[in-house]
């Protein structure tokens, strides 16, 4: 599902402000995206090249940029394709144009966006290392490409909300889950409190279930005791040893890059508290506890 409005190319063209140059890009199941710039008028560009930069974090330098030749479909069309290899590093990568070597960036508008391949991506088994990429449009209108890349993921396939507790159906890839595993509930800044569930495994596969108890959440204040809120990050560990994989517990196998804002479960009243699972801004699955304030 593409929760993403697309535009039409009259739109396209009033969003970029710009009527001669937006690009357009089509994904595949196995995460290629092909990149069309597309000019209004015949493209002179001299050896021109899309640059995608890792978007640094706030103060810190770039360290990483990848580039991509472009080249010629036709007068007034231009292509670049981003290969499954090498995986693009985890975070945001913002996408430029450079019209020739040494040129200065251009930041690139979007155009459309054909991602229709990636909605059923969580029904096909991934291997380690999982790499995922989804482009879509910035909050200030430009072309970027979200980018995963975990040794292993466990995505969540569905969430049913009920009045005290929730359960989560979910997906292995990358990893098996050996007898003994657990999912594990750690207090963000909780200084290492952690809560463990035995998840409800199906036959030998990848998929497992569990149920969270909201009312054990509620009542345990951790490190934090009063009122406020805690926020529980849920993982799994694939099996009993203490060196065993945690792998986080999230949603990034289809088209959405950023699901916090989107999908949004309702919440339970739970004594005086007020629980509910929310995505993180890494599409992460958590529980997030409000106690009532005094």
């Amino acid at each position: 599902m593409n929760t993403e409005p697309e535009t039409t190319r009259d739109e396209t063209r009033d969003m970029t402000g710009d009527p001669h140059l937006r690009v357009h890009c089509t994904t595949d199941a196995d995460g290629r995206i092909t990149f069309i710039v597309q000019r209004s008028e015949p493209a002179t560009l001299q050896s021109p090249q899309l640059l995608l930069r890792l978007r640094p974090k706030k103060g810190q330098p770039e360290k990483l940029l990848h580039a991509l030749d472009l080249e010629p479909v036709d007068d007034s069309r231009l292509r670049a394709v981003l290969e499954t290899q090498p995986a693009l590093a985890d975070g945001r990568w913002d996408v430029y144009l450079l019209a020739e070597p040494g040129a200065q960036r251009q930041r690139m508008r979007p155009g459309l966006r054909d991602l229709r391949a990636l909605v059923d991506g969580h029904t096909r088994d991934r291997p380690s290392p999982v790499a995922v990429r989804v482009p879509y449009a910035t909050k200030d209108g430009y072309l970027a490409v979200r980018a995963w890349l975990r040794t292993a993921h466990a995505e969540v396939e569905r969430v049913d909300v009920r009045d005290r507790s929730m359960t989560v159906r979910a997906r292995l890839h990358g990893a098996t889950l050996a007898e003994g595993a657990v999912v594990r509930l750690r207090l963000r800044g909780g200084d290492g409190v952690v809560r463990t569930l035995g998840p409800q495994v199906e036959g030998d596969g990848p998929a497992f279930s569990f149920t969270v108890d909201y009312e054990e959440l509620a009542a345990d204040q951790g490190a934090r005791p009063g009122t406020g809120t805690r926020v529980w990050d849920i993982s799994v560990q694939s099996g009993p040893a203490a060196g065993a994989p945690v792998i986080r517990i999230g949603r990034l196998l289809d088209d959405v890059a950023d699901r916090k804002e989107i999908f949004v479960y309702p919440t339970a009243e739970v004594g005086d508290a007020t629980v509910r699972p929310y995505y993180t801004v890494d599409n992460d699955l958590s529980v997030e506890v409000t106690a009532a304030t005094e």
